[in-house]
């Protein structure tokens, strides 16, 4: 019998500042520690509001503007690495649920509360990720498992909050799934 389909939904919104952490006797800004929020969040352009990212030449931007990541992702890591995992260990923005990279293609556009989200890639790990993981292969793992999460642009700005529907508003069915351009561009 095939499972029934999970409605997608918001979980979590998560944001963060930029912190100092230290590395081997050197000290690394990372943006990578988000954390839900109680309230209603404003989506702009370019960032989540009360978030931010540490290096703006690779995270941030008008085309990693939202980092997304699936609920069905966090149960296979807390199983692999024998812990608890909470909502923004990953660093994304919203926890999502029924969202996996094996569904999501490029350029889905998505409604999520008065917000528009347009998917453009997955994600690819730095070091920092690992560093957040205390696993120094961790990044490597992360993409052997293809469960990246992806990024969003801001076609419209909005409010997002714990909840919400995320409603599908249009999809070239011909377009490549996260998983796909994943094994595409990472060979795993």
């Amino acid at each position: 019998m095939k499972e029934p389909r999970v409605v997608p939904r918001l979980i979590s919104v998560n944001v963060g500042r930029p912190r100092v952490i230290e590395l081997a006797g050197h000290h690394v800004t990372t943006g990578i520690f988000k954390e839900p929020v109680a309230s209603r969040v404003r989506i702009g352009r370019t960032n989540v509001e009360g978030d931010s990212q540490a290096d703006l030449l690779v995270h941030g931007g008008p085309d990693k503007a939202v980092y997304a990541y699936d609920l069905s992702a966090y149960a296979h890591w807390r199983a692999a690495l024998a812990r608890d995992l909470d909502d923004g260990t990953f660093g994304e923005n919203l926890t999502v649920e029924g969202l996996p990279e094996t569904e999501v293609r490029i350029d889905d556009v998505y409604r999520v509360g008065t917000a528009r989200l347009q998917v453009t890639q997955p994600r690819s790990p730095c070091y920092k990720l690992s560093l957040r993981m205390g696993l120094p292969d961790f990044g490597v793992r992360f993409l052997e498992s293809r469960r990246t999460g992806f990024y969003l642009r801001v076609l419209e700005e909005g409010e997002v909050g714990a909840g919400d529907a995320i409603l599908l508003e249009s999809r070239d069915r011909h377009a490549p799934t996260i998983d796909e351009i994943v094994r595409r561009e990472f060979g795993v």
